[in-house]
């Protein structure tokens, strides 16, 4: 009996002395504040007037615990389990902030079809007749990324810019089809979707959108603005046939693709510029199971009918996922004549372009927003656009607040209406990489005198004191920021096929800055990320080229070496 006794008292105290040894080793392998990570003999910029440094030391919480280039300073803090890396001399920066972008469409666009080099209407509807041979009947076929000014060279059977139909509907006779335009501002429908969505010669123009209609009055297959409207409901039609189990399960694939696209791209940050209820249930899902491997901030986007009374719970902030902002729109884009402006297109006398959302609605969801504490982002491209937003921002904003109410887009503005971007400490939201994709047709609809003075206008916001932020608008262009770091720096097509007015460019620290700490200031995030300094979050990427100094012609060529998020590996080349 005594025998027994001792040998059980002898496994009890092991067994506590295990488990506390086990206690102990667990507290040191998750001390937030041990050093995880050492990188150095980097080439490091740190943020817009951060002092220069080679070494960067990570806490296993993911934060920054330093950063400089006296590396023995940090001596006591390294350890045999801190992780090193050497980073062979390369540039290191703070992780892209994607600034406006659509992270579930950008998902979408890399599973369907994607137009966005094609070159041709032509190719486009190849790429449709093959996709067909592989669709059972009945089921949409979709795509995205056409743009007609873009073509080498324009259609022969066109109406208005754009071709008609025929072509694509004589090839699917049993699938209906739609492809939005690269914009998301218009979309070309065969004959079986416009059978579908009950279009016919009598159907009339909704408000704020077009038909595009041949010389007898026949659809040609265009609809733009609030027209594609007539499309869209009759494709969610088809879409809520799928079980919500197939619905969820193809947005999560889509969501997949983004991220990994999004990491490759070096951007540790996307703000999506629109995203639906359900969605935003799901993004909680994904950041309660540590699913998201980028940060994401979003804006809703309903119209005020669907918001009001509906906030419960917002703004939201979670992990790595906020929703804090609401997203409208006042006017559509440039390319398809739906930038609302103050004097008539330069190529379409008569026609001042698309009011797509009144004014009046646009105030009530700035009340809404306001009574909220949630951030208002408005989508306004014309001068006309951007002018009427600022107003009804005045109403809501004076000086002592700090609201960052948002302008997305701010692509053309009158010039007496810059100063009040900084005056009001309104964003401006803009993309770098719109300028020069634009700059093939935008001279051409707006003049040289207008375009030359409140296109792209970056210098003037920014000498004006403006936070100006970028992106890409993905899936409306490629969300790889190095292009549009590009575009910002110089104002030139990468195709060298034109230049835009280059007085406006931004120099190499602004564009750099408005893809780091701007984008995080414009989401009050800016005590987390966007600069790297001890108490950030470490994200940060690895480059090929010093973005500050290389040569011009070698800023393209730059490649993403390694993504990191948090501290941690996300995306190594």
């Amino acid at each position: 009996m005594n025998h027994d006794y001792h040998h059980l008292l002898f496994a009890l105290l092991f067994l506590i002395v295990l488990t506390g040894c086990n206690e102990s080793a667990d507290r040191e392998t998750t001390d937030p504040n041990r050093a995880a990570l050492l990188v150095y003999n980097a080439d490091i910029w740190a943020g817009q007037g951060e002092p220069a440094a080679s070494a960067l030391l990570v806490n296993a919480d993911g934060t920054i615990a330093a950063i400089g280039s006296d590396t023995a300073a940090w001596s006591d803090d390294i350890d045999g389990r801190t992780e090193r890396l050497d980073a062979n001399g390369e540039f290191l920066m703070p992780g892209f902030i994607e600034g406006h972008a659509h992270f579930s469409g950008l998902g979408s666009s890399l599973r369907n079809l994607n137009f966005l080099r094609s070159r041709s209407w032509e190719e486009i509807v190849a790429m449709v007749e093959e996709r067909a041979e592989d669709t059972p009947e009945g089921v949409w076929i979709t795509g995205r990324g056409w743009h007609q000014e873009k073509w080498d060279k324009p259609h022969d059977h066109s109406i208005g810019g754009y071709p008609l139909h025929d072509a694509l509907s004589e090839i699917t006779p049993d699938h209906p089809v739609v492809l939005r335009h690269a914009s998301g501002h218009a979309l070309f429908a065969n004959e079986k979707a416009m059978e579908l969505a009950g279009v016919s010669r009598e159907t009339p123009d909704p408000r704020g959108g077009r038909i595009l209609r041949d010389e007898v009055g026949d659809p040609t297959g265009v609809f733009e603005e609030r027209a594609m409207d007539l499309i869209s409901d009759a494709y969610q039609n088809f879409i809520q046939k799928m079980s919500p189990v197939e619905r969820k399960d193809e947005w999560l694939a889509g969501i997949r693709e983004a991220q990994d696209e999004c990491l490759r791209n070096g951007i540790t940050s996307f703000q999506d510029a629109g995203t639906r209820y359900q969605e935003l249930d799901w993004y909680k899902e994904l950041d309660a199971s540590d699913s998201l491997r980028l940060n994401l901030w979003v804006m809703l986007r309903h119209g005020y009918d669907d918001m009001a009374g509906n906030m419960e719970g917002l703004p939201h902030y979670g992990d790595r996922f906020e929703c804090s902002a609401i997203k409208t729109e006042l006017d559509g884009a440039l390319g398809s004549y739906g930038a609302w402006l103050l004097e008539p297109y330069f190529d379409n006398p008569g026609f001042v372009g698309q009011n797509t959302t009144l004014v009046a609605t646009v105030d009530s969801i700035a009340q809404l927003a306001d009574e909220h504490g949630m951030q208002l982002c408005v989508h306004a491209i014309g001068d006309r656009a951007n002018r009427e937003t600022l107003d009804v921002m005045a109403k809501y904003v004076d000086s002592t607040d700090d609201k960052r109410w948002r302008i997305e887009h701010s692509q053309h503005i009158d010039p007496a209406d810059i100063p009040r971007f900084a005056e009001l400490g309104v964003i401006a939201s803009m993309q770098g990489i719109h300028c020069t994709s634009d700059a093939l047709f935008a001279e051409t609809r707006l003049g040289t005198e207008r375009a030359r003075e409140g296109a792209y206008p970056w210098r003037s916001l920014l000498d004006a004191g403006a936070v100006v932020t970028n992106g890409t608008d993905a899936p409306v262009e490629d969300v790889d920021p190095i292009e549009s770091f590009y575009a910002s720096v110089t104002r030139k097509r990468a195709d060298g096929k034109a230049t835009f007015f280059p007085e406006q460019s931004m120099t190499r620290e602004e564009a750099l800055h408005s893809y780091t700490a701007a984008p995080a200031y414009a989401a009050f995030q800016e005590d987390e990320r966007g600069t790297l300094a001890p108490g950030m979050q470490a994200d940060f990427v690895i480059l090929s080229k010093n973005l500050r100094d290389c040569a011009e012609e070698e800023i393209l060529e730059t490649e993403v070496v390694a993504t990191y998020v948090g501290g941690e590996l996300a995306y190594g080349r």
